[in-house]
């Protein structure tokens, strides 16, 4: 028995969004046929992040904030207080959300949630903290907020957290950096001076 296969690519330019379609025929000898048609519409991501294949809880929203037009921890804390005028404590990339803690008249503290990608403010709700004074304490005579330390961190990489160490006596900013690569990095942020060193308890 004779079989006629016949193969025949098709690449369409201009498709909407770019993309390639590749369609395959395929004859026997009734004249049945098959076709596939794939349609690729990522080759022009070749040059973006995909590092958010990678593990790790914080991962996506690390990515989006290092994705061009992300929001970054300083914008972060910029709309929290815009939303909730106050003193922000900390900001962290958790669960695809920037989350900031505020501490505001009368020592209320509230967290608020930004969008990573608009900087929109997702929500916010009162928390119910006691460690108001220690915080004012801490901060008593300091001239680095937390949106000053943030933006001293990144130069070290995507900033991913910033958060007030309060106790002992080494007071100050605490960072968590990203680089490109994925690598986390721990960094302290002076109140004063804004210097940035490394965490001493960082591997």
């Amino acid at each position: 028995m004779k079989r006629n296969i016949v193969i025949a690519v098709v690449t369409a330019a201009a498709l909407v969004g770019g993309g390639t379609a590749t369609a395959l025929a395929v004859a026997g000898d009734d004249d049945d046929s098959t076709s596939v048609t794939r349609t690729d519409d990522d080759r022009d991501d070749r040059g973006e992040d995909r590092s958010d294949d990678r593990d790790g809880d914080d991962d996506d929203g690390a990515v989006r904030a290092a994705a061009p037009g992300g929001v970054t921890a300083a914008e972060a804390i910029t709309a929290a207080l815009k939303h909730t005028p106050g003193t922000a404590v900390s900001a962290e990339l958790d669960d695809g959300s920037w989350e900031v803690d505020v501490l505001a008249e009368g020592d209320t503290w509230h967290t608020v949630r930004i969008a990573p990608d608009s900087g929109k403010v997702l929500g916010a709700q009162k928390d119910d903290e006691d460690d108001a004074a220690e915080v004012r304490a801490a901060l008593k005579g300091a001239s680095v907020t937390a949106e000053d330390a943030a933006k001293a961190a990144a130069a070290k990489g995507t900033v991913v957290s910033v958060d007030l160490d309060d106790d002992g006596g080494d007071k100050g900013w605490e960072a968590e950096t990203r680089a490109s690569g994925g690598d986390a990095r721990d960094w302290n942020v002076d109140l004063k001076t804004a210097s940035v060193t490394p965490d001493r308890d960082d591997d």
